[in-house]
C-alpha cells in the first residue's frame, strides 16, 4: 500500500472519529432535550391534574354553598312559620274582646305561668290603651285551680290596668278556688270580683247608664 493510500485511510478514520464524536454529542444533547421535554410534560400534567382538582373543589364548594344557602332559607322560613304560629297561639290564648262600649273582657283558660301572664298583661294593657277602655273584666271560669303564683299574676295585672286609669274586676271564681284562696290566706282585697261575667257586665252597664242619667239631669238643671 502506498503512502498516499495510508494517509487517505488515516484522514478517513479521523473524519469518522470526528463524526462519531459529533453524533455522540448530538445524541447526548437530544437525550437531555428529551429528558427536559419529558420533565416539562410531566410537570404540565401535574399542573393540569392540580387544576382539575381545584376545579372539582371549587365546584364542590359552590354546591356546598348552595346547599347551605338553601338550608338557611328553609330554616329561616321554618323559623318564620314557627313565629307566626306562636303569635297565632298567643292571640288565641289571649282573646281580648270588647263586650260593651269601653269594656274589655279577657277570658282565661288553662294554666297560668310567668311567660303566659306577662303576655296576657302586655296584651291587655295594649288593648286598654288602644281601645280607650274604661274597664277590663278578667274571667277565670276556665281555671280550675289557683295557687299563690296565679293569684299574684292577677293582682299584678289588675294593678297595671288601674295605673292606666281603667277599672279591673275578676269574674268566674268557683267554690273550689274560693276555698283555696281562703285556706292559703291570699290577699285579694285589691281585686273587685263578681260571680259571673254577666254580673260584671251588668254592673258596668248600670253604672254607665247611671252616669249618663246624672250628666243629663245636671245639664237640664243648667
Amino acid at each position: 500500500m502506498s503512502t498516499d493510500q495510508e494517509r487517505r485511510i488515516q484522514e478517513l478514520e479521523a473524519d469518522n472519529e470526528r463524526l462519531r464524536k459529533q453524533v455522540d454529542a448530538k445524541s447526548r444533547t437530544a437525550a437531555r432535550a428529551l429528558a427536559s421535554y419529558q420533565q416539562r410534560t410531566l410537570h404540565m400534567e401535574i399542573i393540569r391534574q392540580q387544576n382539575e382538582d381545584l376545579d372539582r373543589f371549587a365546584n364542590d364548594l359552590a354546591d356546598s354553598k348552595r346547599v347551605v344557602e338553601e338550608r338557611s332559607r328553609e330554616l329561616a322560613d321554618k323559623l318564620a312559620t314557627i313565629e307566626r304560629q306562636r303569635s297565632a297561639i298567643r292571640e288565641l290564648s289571649t282573646p281580648i274582646m270588647e263586650v260593651w262600649n269601653g269594656i274589655l273582657c279577657l277570658p282565661i283558660v288553662g294554666i297560668m305561668d310567668t311567660t303566659r301572664s306577662a303576655d296576657m298583661t302586655d296584651a291587655l294593657l295594649r288593648a286598654v290603651v288602644s281601645r280607650r277602655a274604661r274597664a277590663a273584666i278578667i274571667d277565670i271560669t276556665g281555671i280550675e285551680v289557683m295557687d299563690t303564683h296565679t293569684a299574684d299574676h292577677f293582682i299584678r295585672m289588675a294593678k297595671a290596668v288601674r295605673l292606666l286609669g281603667a277599672e279591673c274586676v275578676l269574674t268566674g271564681i268557683n267554690p273550689q278556688i274560693a276555698q283555696t284562696v281562703i285556706h292559703m290566706g291570699l290577699d285579694l282585697d285589691d281585686i273587685v270580683s263578681h260571680r259571673s261575667l254577666r254580673d260584671a257586665l251588668q254592673h258596668f252597664i248600670k253604672r254607665q247608664h247611671g252616669d249618663s242619667s246624672r250628666l243629663a239631669l245636671s245639664a237640664s238643671r243648667r
